[in-house]
């Protein structure tokens, strides 16, 4: 299920910000974390989607967010 699989994400996300903030790389670190556990945030929330309209526009952060992750 993919909001499981977007919370394990998460869960080694920050694992790995803990090894960078261990190296003082503490402003990629942040942003690795606020986009990594945005992509679960959001998927979460489309899962309680008022509408179709609102579950694909989640979902589409979601995305937006997963590709914002990947670059850092």
């Amino acid at each position: 299920m993919i909001e499981e699989r977007s919370f394990q994400f998460a869960l080694s996300i920050i694992k790995l910000v803990k090894i960078l903030r261990e190296k003082r790389e503490y402003v990629f670190a942040d942003q690795l974390l606020r986009s990594a556990t945005s992509v679960g945030a959001n998927v979460a929330e489309a899962g309680a989607g008022q509408s179709k309209k609102d579950f694909i526009a989640k979902m589409a952060i979601a995305s937006k967010e997963a590709r914002e992750t990947r670059y850092w």
